[in-house]
């Protein structure tokens, strides 16, 4: 018997089932296609071939179904979207920093723990954002991120500012990278190759009267001095997360 939703959620059917709040559309027998096979299929599409390749008639071509079979489950591919996008991120993992923690290690690595998810997934950074999240996966991810927070004296509105500005940056640097990468891919040189050329490039477009600051950043070890592969993401986190330190500490002092 079709479970009934607890109150109205605005949801459609496919999130509603996703909550657990329904298991599955209309009546009769048991249909061997269901809403999990459904995703599953559009997110190995995806990784295997990118977001373009994934529409409702591929997606049910995958599956051996009729595409009008997979609208009884998903009304509308932007909802297939939000589904896919939840199954990538899959449920966030404990935290790795030790017990005691305070909320910037909490933070960081709850940033750095999004950053891994999304490298290994780049096809959930091609999915626009369109909504604010609802899911089961990016609400546990939304709580994690939340309850670093606890005992930083911040409002909540503030703290749901904070994470979407950390999640912004995890988002914006990740997206970079992964453009990078498909880049290099596509050019078939190496990375140090794609960057000495740059160099090179610059080198020829710019000088010290025209372009001076360019020119010290040449002439510096910007480009070549680092090993780190997240060092840029390091660094950015790293500044957030002081200014942030410096807000928590004046409310310190602030409150009786």
């Amino acid at each position: 018997m079709e479970k009934e939703p607890a109150g109205d959620t605005g949801l459609p059917a496919s999130l509603e089932m996703a909550w657990g709040l329904r298991e599955r559309p209309g009546k009769g027998p048991r249909p061997t296609l269901t809403l999990a096979r459904i995703v599953d299929a559009a997110v190995a599409l995806a990784a295997a071939e990118g977001m373009d390749a994934v529409s409702m008639g591929r997606v049910a071509k995958e599956l051996g179904v009729s595409t009008m079979s997979l609208y009884r489950y998903v009304t509308a591919k932007e909802e297939l979207y939000i589904l896919m996008s939840d199954a990538g991120v899959g449920t966030p993992p404990p935290p790795s920093v030790g017990k005691g923690a305070g909320w910037r290690e909490l933070l960081s690595d709850w940033a750095y723990a999004q950053r891994a998810v999304l490298m290994a997934n780049t096809w959930i950074l091609r999915i626009p954002i369109t909504a604010a999240p609802v899911s089961p996966n990016q609400l546990a991810w939304m709580e994690r991120g939340l309850a670093a927070l606890a005992g930083t004296g911040l409002e909540e509105s503030e703290k749901l500012s904070t994470i979407i500005l950390v999640g912004g940056l995890v988002r914006n640097e990740a997206t970079m990278a992964a453009d990078m990468m498909e880049a290099i891919v596509k050019s078939g040189v190496s990375p140090d190759q794609v960057v000495g050329q740059y160099v090179r490039t610059l080198r020829l477009l710019t000088g010290p009267d025209t372009h001076p600051a360019v020119t010290r950043l040449l002439e510096s070890s910007a480009f070549t001095g680092s090993d780190e592969p997240d060092f840029q993401f390091r660094f950015g986190l790293g500044r957030v997360l002081d200014g942030l330190a410096e807000l928590i500490s004046e409310r310190s002092r602030s409150t009786p």
